[in-house]
């Protein structure tokens, strides 16, 4: 399996259910490839693809590259899954898809610091930390990964506590 040609039947696939593809990775296993396909997007409130898109988007793959060359003739496992949480933030889009998410991340100076993504603009993000707010420019990261958090804050809907 080529992974050019793969991403070739399946980033039109994605496009046209709002995602895209964010990694492709074949491995062989004896006869048997393993085709993980990871993908993301905007989703309806722009925090990344949900569930239901993600599925209708994997069975639509399935049947093209079943009717495709892309994928040869030996048997293959296809599995689609979004980047995850514990997937490294490396672009603007990853950083805006997480906005008001706790982030811990690398300074380019060897610093670590923790903060919530405020807002995330040409090139910046602006992280709210226990000290104040901080705004660094993304190529001022080494790494970013969000933090899992158990007890999430809940979403501002105009009205106070």
């Amino acid at each position: 399996m080529q992974e050019k040609e793969l991403a070739s039947v399946i980033e039109p696939i994605l496009a046209e259910h709002g995602l895209e593809l964010d990694g492709l990775h074949v491995t062989p296993i004896g006869r048997r490839s393993v085709l993980r396909v990871t993908v993301d997007g905007d989703g309806p409130e722009g925090q990344g693809p949900l569930l239901d898109d993600i599925a209708e988007a994997s069975s639509a793959i399935s049947i093209a590259l079943d009717a495709s060359t892309a994928v040869g003739s030996n048997p293959y496992t296809l599995e689609v899954s979004s980047r995850g949480v514990s997937a490294p933030l490396t672009s603007e889009k990853h950083f805006r898809r997480n906005t008001g998410r706790l982030v811990k991340a690398w300074l380019t100076g060897g610093d670590v610091i923790t903060g919530r993504i405020a807002e995330v603009a040409e090139g910046k993000v602006t992280l709210e930390l226990e000290s104040g707010t901080k705004v660094l420019a993304l190529d001022d990261l080494t790494k970013a990964v969000v933090q899992v958090e158990l007890n999430r804050l809940p979403k501002d809907d105009g009205r106070e506590a």
